[in-house]
C-alpha cells in the first residue's frame, strides 16, 4: 500500500510539469534554507513533491544534482560578467571596475547559486558541462586582464593568467566575506564595492598598470 502511494506521488510529479526543473528549483530552495550541505537527495525529492526514487531518472545522485545547479549558476554568472565587461567599452579600466561590481552583485542577489558554485564541495570538473561553464566565466576575467595590460611594454607586462587568478581571488574574497546575500555576510564600515575597488587599485598600481588601463 505504501509503495502504491509513493508511485502515485511520483506519477503526479512527472505529469504536473518538468521534474528536472522542479528538482533544480528544490535544490536552490533548500540551499537557501539549510545551506549547500544541509540537505539530502531525498529532501530535494520531497521538496519537489515526488517520491525518493523519482529523481534518479534525471540525476545519478545528489552530487550530480548539485553539479547541475552549479553549472546553471556559472552560466548566469558568465552572462552577467560579460554584460558588465561589454568588450572593454568605453575603456578597459572602467569596464574592469564594472566586472568587479557585477561579481559582488551576483553573490548578493544569487546566494543559493553562489553557494552551489563555490561552497557545495562539488568538484569543478564533476561534469564536462560544469567545467566548461566555469571556464567560460573565468575567461571573462582573463580577457579583461589581457586588455588592461595589452599596451604595457612586453618586459613589464605581468602574465595575464597570473593576474586573472589574483583578481579572481580579490573579487571572490570580497564577495564571500562581505558581499554575499545571506546570513553569513560579515559587516564592514564601507561598501564591499568600495573595498574591492581600493584593493584592485592597489594591486594594479603595484603591477605598474597605467591609470585608466590601456586600450
Amino acid at each position: 500500500m505504501s509503495w502504491r502511494k509513493d508511485q502515485r506521488r511520483a506519477e503526479r510529479g512527472y505529469h504536473h510539469g518538468n521534474l528536472k526543473e522542479a528538482l533544480l528549483q528544490a535544490a536552490l530552495d533548500l540551499i537557501a534554507q539549510k545551506g549547500a550541505a544541509g540537505f539530502t537527495f531525498a529532501d530535494a525529492a520531497r521538496m519537489a513533491g515526488v517520491s525518493p526514487a523519482a529523481p534518479y531518472r534525471h540525476f545519478r545522485d545528489r552530487d550530480e544534482l548539485m553539479a547541475d545547479v552549479a553549472r546553471r549558476g556559472f552560466e548566469a554568472f558568465e552572462a552577467e560578467l560579460r554584460q558588465a565587461w561589454e568588450d572593454g567599452r568605453p575603456e578597459p579600466a572602467r569596464a574592469f571596475e564594472r566586472v568587479g561590481r557585477a561579481y559582488l552583485d551576483f553573490a548578493r542577489r544569487e546566494p543559493a547559486y553562489y553557494a552551489a558554485m563555490f561552497e557545495a564541495g562539488v568538484a569543478p570538473d564533476a561534469t564536462a558541462e560544469l567545467a566548461a561553464a566555469s571556464d567560460r566565466a573565468f575567461a571573462v576575467l582573463r580577457e579583461a586582464c589581457e586588455r588592461l595590460i595589452a599596451g604595457m611594454p612586453a618586459k613589464d607586462r605581468p602574465p595575464a593568467l597570473m593576474m586573472a587568478l589574483h583578481v579572481w581571488t580579490l573579487a571572490h574574497g570580497s564577495a564571500s566575506l562581505f558581499g554575499r546575500g545571506d546570513a553569513a555576510r560579515r559587516k564592514i564600515p564601507m561598501a564591499p564595492e568600495d573595498l574591492l575597488e581600493a584593493a584592485m587599485l592597489v594591486y594594479l598600481r603595484g603591477l605598474g598598470v597605467p591609470a585608466g588601463g590601456t586600450r
